[in-house]
């Protein structure tokens, strides 16, 4: 870092050019180096003819380990038990106390079958059943996260999922005990790898000798885990395809200008690509911000991604009240969306794309990322304008339930043969057909 005063790209939403200089400004092109596109399809192949052996390979290449089979690569429910065990009491009592509070707020999420009954005795409903086997990809190339590890595999647990595999690439260069595998202990993981990348999706898609293959794959991960995660769809489900990690502020000027200068930081220190976006009402506070950021970065251990994340991707965005200031929200649709406001129970219904928002001045982001309770693993890249935040459900499964009475099903036929006819499908006119009973007709 030099001693240039840091500069943040500034816009107004009052500007007639202002929506399509955003659009610029959020950088979210979807498309993909067809290099790394290519490089994604050559692991996937390898992994899905050679399975063990080439899921080593790659890890050995990628990861610099230097395993020899994928038993050095296998953390077992031992190891993850006595990573658990070796934390020190406050580690503990901290992991202990997320995973409580995740498992509280996701019981709350889970779905019941259900079901009606017509005057008929038909019967209609729908059943709901666990995944039987997922799969959890926890990020770990650039930082340790067990948070991630909490956020993805309890919720599956609440679901009833009976096998959760998990992979996580750690920086370690093996399997010694860490808050990772601690925190696979206390969610109930039921196989953990030591695998990252491309390879770990391929793996998890495919199946190898090693490890299973599952229904669905969740979690983040850097652009060659997204692109594998897109070419696997299909084989597996998949949650979301993840981007970089995004924060929104909107704030009326009244917030301690370090407050919200931190929240900024916070997502910022995740990467160079992080978008940081504080949307005000006032003109004179985005200035006490930007003071507040130059004389708060230089203290910051990772200033430098810090840096490089505001510069190339923060905005500082003028609004002329908070309704406008939620109508430029719901544009960028960001991931997480701080409300720091008088008021934000009064804001909050103007809001209709996030992927998690936070509630008033002292509902700082950072708390959601590690112990609110909902998971953190959200919508990123403008999806929450049509997708959600993990939960539960996504480790569900819906079945239509369909009992239909000879009386019901005489009332229904008429109805589908008519239906069937018109799109030309004789068969289903006919099946329909052969339940009908004029008998019934005046029945029920």
């Amino acid at each position: 870092m030099t001693n240039t005063p840091l500069q943040i790209t500034r816009l107004s939403a009052i500007d007639a050019d202002f929506e399509d200089r955003l659009h610029r400004a959020l950088q979210r092109d979807m498309l993909v180096d067809s290099e790394v596109t290519d490089t994604v399809r050559e692991i996937l192949n390898a992994v899905r003819r050679e399975g063990d052996s080439a899921v080593v390979e790659y890890t050995n290449k990628f990861d610099r380990f230097d395993a020899d089979s994928m038993q050095d690569l296998e953390v077992s429910q031992q190891q993850m038990q006595a990573s658990l065990d070796k934390l020190s009491s406050v580690q503990r009592q901290a992991l202990v106390h997320a995973a409580e509070r995740i498992r509280r707020y996701h019981e709350k999420q889970k779905q019941v079958s259900w079901q009606y009954e017509e005057a008929d005795g038909s019967v209609f409903g729908q059943k709901v059943s666990p995944l039987k086997r997922v799969g959890i990809y926890v990020p770990g190339g650039k930082a340790n996260y067990p948070s991630s590890m909490l956020m993805l595999a309890i919720p599956a647990q609440v679901a009833g999922v009976k096998e959760i595999v998990a992979t996580v690439p750690t920086q370690y260069g093996g399997k010694s005990g860490n808050l990772v595998f601690a925190a696979a202990a206390l969610a109930g993981v039921s196989k953990l790898f030591t695998v990252g990348g491309a390879q770990a999706i391929a793996a998890l898609a495919y199946g190898t000798a090693t490890i299973p293959r599952v229904d669905k794959i969740a979690g983040p991960g850097n652009i060659y885990v997204t692109v594998a995660k897109k070419q696997v769809f299909g084989e597996v489900g998949i949650d979301m395809i993840a981007g970089p990690s995004e924060l929104t502020i909107i704030c009326d000027g009244k917030t301690e200008p370090d407050w919200v200068a931190m929240d900024l930081f916070s997502q910022a220190e995740h990467d160079e690509q992080a978008q940081s976006i504080l949307i005000a009402t006032d003109a004179k506070y985005l200035e006490q911000v930007m003071t507040s950021i130059q004389r708060l970065l230089p203290q910051q251990e990772r200033k430098s991604i810090i840096a490089k994340s505001l510069e190339n991707r923060a905005l500082f965005i003028l609004a002329a009240d908070l309704e406008e200031a939620a109508r430029v929200s719901n544009l960028i649709a960001p991931e997480h969306l701080e409300l720091s406001v008088e008021d934000p129970a009064a804001l909050v219904d103007s809001i209709d794309s996030a992927g998690a928002i936070f509630l008033g001045r002292y509902s700082a982001e950072a708390l959601g990322d590690y112990c609110a309770g909902p998971s953190h693993v959200l919508p990123t890249s403008g999806t929450a304008r049509f997708s959600s935040a993990l939960g539960v459900y996504d480790f569900q499964k819906r079945s239509s339930l369909i009992s239909c009475s000879p009386v019901g099903a005489n009332k229904l036929a008429a109805t589908a043969a008519e239906l069937a006819r018109n799109e030309g499908l004789q068969a289903h006119a006919l099946s329909a057909e052969y339940r009908l009973n004029p008998e019934l007709d005046s029945a029920g």
